[in-house]
């Protein structure tokens, strides 16, 4: 074999390489840095939090993913106790035949919780634009965030780096198919959002200012079943 090609061949290996500890030091980083605001069971959470935030997970022949039902279980199970005095459903709603956050609060609803109780973000198209409008739209300082506990590191730390005093507990109750390649997913999805949140990058969609101390249902573009 040539030099040259050697050469190229020790190149390409020694790029790769690099890219892969890159890929493995951030998401160290984002678990670690994550971590301390991350509790265990509903007893830890001890403060005086402004509301829940349950992340989207999408929906299943109109209906919650069993992980979305999760996520829906634990965050009404919270308020239901009394850790925050508001629910705030943050999904994805792009298209008139697609209305995540609708389905999230009706599942509230029929839980039990008040309407009016329930924020809905329609423009939650991402871990990250959940997170920003939880602050800068929402106006939210101090979170309950819930969703699976592969997710809830980076969820937490674009929390913390958007300046919010957040907690995070997981909802793990379901053993979900495509494990593998969520976590592939998930595992370059920490760097992406490591490198959004340094460059403190807007979302596609940063929205009037409705704060979470207000009236859920002005956030309701339909009607629901009470």
């Amino acid at each position: 074999m040539k030099k040259w090609i050697k050469r190229i061949i020790l190149i390409v290996i020694i790029f790769l390489v690099l890219i892969a500890l890159s890929i493995l030091g951030l998401n160290l980083w984002v678990t670690l840095h994550a971590k301390k605001n991350i509790v265990s069971s509903p007893q830890e959470l001890t403060q005086d939090y402004d509301c829940i935030l349950i992340l989207g997970a999408g929906l299943k022949n109109g209906q919650a993913s069993p992980m979305l039902t999760d996520r829906l279980e634990k965050g009404i199970e919270l308020y239901k106790q009394g850790k925050a005095p508001k629910l705030l459903m943050s999904g994805d709603h792009g298209t008139e035949y697609y209305n995540e956050v609708k389905v999230m609060k009706q599942y509230a609803i029929d839980a039990g919780v008040p309407s009016s109780d329930i924020f809905m973000d329609h423009a939650g198209f991402s871990t990250y634009d959940s997170i920003w409008r939880d602050k800068h739209v929402f106006s939210v300082q101090n979170p309950i965030i819930v969703t699976q506990r592969y997710h809830l590191y980076r969820a937490v730390y674009i929390a913390q780096q958007n300046g919010l005093s957040c907690t995070g507990i997981a909802s793990d109750g379901y053993r979900y198919g495509g494990r593998p390649k969520r976590l592939l997913r998930e595992f370059l999805a920490r760097c992406k959002d490591f490198i959004t949140t340094a460059t403190e990058t807007p979302p596609s969609y940063p929205g009037d200012i409705i704060s979470i101390t207000g009236n859920g249902d002005e956030t309701n573009d339909c009607e629901f079943e009470k």
